[in-house]
């Protein structure tokens, strides 16, 4: 009998990850594939990415527009609890396949779990800091089946009390990208975006929620920084949690120079081309802390949002502070030689992901969560 599999994407992040992992089993007549799109995916302001399931021939989609006020989370994280409830009553989807620490991933872990759905979230049992880690951890324990992208991240769920036979190490799924053969070239990348510069560094500068009050003065101080120095930068738009906003406004100072490109959004194939090719990354993205590092990319990692993530000799943390910042920008580390401190897979997370899908144990994770002690 064929299972109905209900993929959760909400931002142009997740859905490189997933990407592979939907593809796979899209090929797989043994299962029925639909994407439920929301979140950053339907704003014209971030480019719209809904386009990009379409680019990448995904077409059994269903939208839902869960945007409310930014300043809202939980009003957000309630429309579309509401929107995805409506749609698996009708639908009636086998699993719910979430990722990572997203409002949009707790969501389908609610839906999944008041529901009787069975629900695999991927890339659970890591830790960040800020707001994403509580939403993370959360999503990880409303969740059936867990996908993790090394050993480490299973210890960490079953520490928090998950039964073994529910996880499953496949690696991190934006692995199996980074190095295949699908990626496309320097040149055609920057055609694509406009971009003239020889030499550039990749800026990805997000909103920390948990220091609100304090985001209008570290946006200012990181693009006077970037000001003050004299290197080319491709300038990749905020996510949309609260204060953004601000990081907006901050931006604004941008504006007229040569020296700065700034595009909503990228194609997560054409991003690891650009970011393959970096001088270097500055912010505080998760790519300076997942893809950079293997890649050989210099990270200058800014403020708390990565703290306690992985790190590596690549990475330099600076504080908020411009002076700080200005002073790292300066010292243009050299590419170092590609390994990452953390093993994140060899690339195969899509085989091993269907592997498991194809297997009669995952089927058979008890829908009545229980908590296994050490």
């Amino acid at each position: 009998m064929t299972k109905k599999i209900l993929f959760i994407s909400g931002t142009r992040a997740d859905f490189g990850k997933i990407k592979s992992l939907i593809k796979i089993v899209e090929g797989d007549s043994q299962f029925e594939t639909t994407v439920f799109v929301t979140g950053m995916h339907l704003q014209e302001k971030y480019g719209y990415t809904l386009l990009e399931f379409e680019k990448c021939g995904i077409t059994n989609i269903h939208t839902f527009e869960n945007h409310t006020d930014e300043t809202t989370m939980d009003l957000t994280l309630a429309k579309t609890i509401q929107g995805l409830s409506e749609y698996v009553q009708n639908s009636k989807p086998d699993l719910i396949v979430i990722h990572g620490d997203r409002v949009e991933a707790l969501a389908g872990a609610i839906v999944g779990s008041l529901n009787n759905i069975l629900v695999a979230h991927i890339e659970g049992g890591e830790i960040s800091g800020t707001i994403d880690e509580l939403i993370r951890h959360s999503t990880s324990k409303m969740s059936h089946i867990h996908f993790t992208s090394n050993d480490l991240a299973k210890k960490r769920l079953i520490q928090m009390g998950e039964i073994e036979e529910s996880i499953f190490t496949i690696g991190s799924p934006d692995v199996d990208i980074m190095f295949s053969e699908s990626l496309p070239s320097l040149e055609v990348a920057k055609e694509y975006y406009d971009i003239h510069y020889a030499k550039y560094a990749i800026v990805m500068f997000h909103p920390v929620t948990t220091e609100h009050d304090e985001m209008q003065k570290y946006a200012e101080d990181f693009v006077e920084a970037l000001l003050l120095d004299d290197q080319n930068y491709v300038v990749i738009y905020p996510n949309n949690d609260l204060g953004s906003s601000l990081i907006f406004e901050a931006y604004e100072q941008l504006r007229g120079s040569s020296r700065f490109k700034v595009i909503p959004s990228l194609r997560f194939e054409y991003f690891l081309t650009l970011l393959e090719n970096a001088d270097f990354i500055v912010g505080n993205s998760s790519a300076g802390i997942r893809e950079a590092p293997y890649y050989g990319i210099p990270i200058i990692n800014v403020g708390s949002r990565q703290q306690n993530r992985s790190q590596h000799p690549s990475i330099l943390n600076v504080g908020y502070n411009k002076f700080d910042i200005y002073e790292a920008l300066q010292e243009k580390k050299v590419k170092t030689a590609i390994t990452t401190t953390d093993n994140f897979g060899d690339g195969n997370s899509a085989e091993a992901f269907l592997e498991a899908l194809q297997s009669d144990g995952l089927w058979e994770v008890n829908r009545q969560k229980q908590f296994r002690d050490i």
